[in-house]
């Protein structure tokens, strides 16, 4: 049985396989996604499934990370958001979560989990 449904976008492949293969050996359902428009998609169709997004800050397409995690508080304000950037955290909207590349595993596990 799955904890509950992830969103995961990051557009570098080997990091998005990383992450996926490490979110769902905990037990996550995830859907992966390359870019901020295809995840916006996502958020904007999913319904209370979706319990947490995990978001890079940079992506290819016209959309930064940080802009998802603003459109997905809109649209779920009780959503546990996690924006990663290797650089200096982003203007984030209010109780969205930041890390900072590299992270140990578990401290994104814990981070997801937290919004459990």
């Amino acid at each position: 049985m799955s904890k509950f449904m992830t969103l995961l976008v990051e557009d570098d492949p080997f990091q998005r396989t990383t992450l996926a293969d490490l979110l769902r050996d905990e037990g996550f359902e995830v859907i992966e996604c390359a870019t901020a428009e295809a995840a916006e998609l996502v958020i904007a169709t999913s319904g209370t499934e979706l319990r947490a997004v995990v978001t890079d800050q940079n992506l290819n397409g016209k959309m930064l990370g940080s802009e998802l995690a603003s459109f997905a508080r809109e649209k779920f304000p009780k959503l546990n958001i996690i924006v990663i950037s290797g650089y200096d955290a982003p203007h984030l909207p209010r109780d969205a979560k930041f890390m900072r590349k590299p992270f140990a595993p578990n401290d994104l596990i814990g981070a997801v989990c937290a919004g459990a």
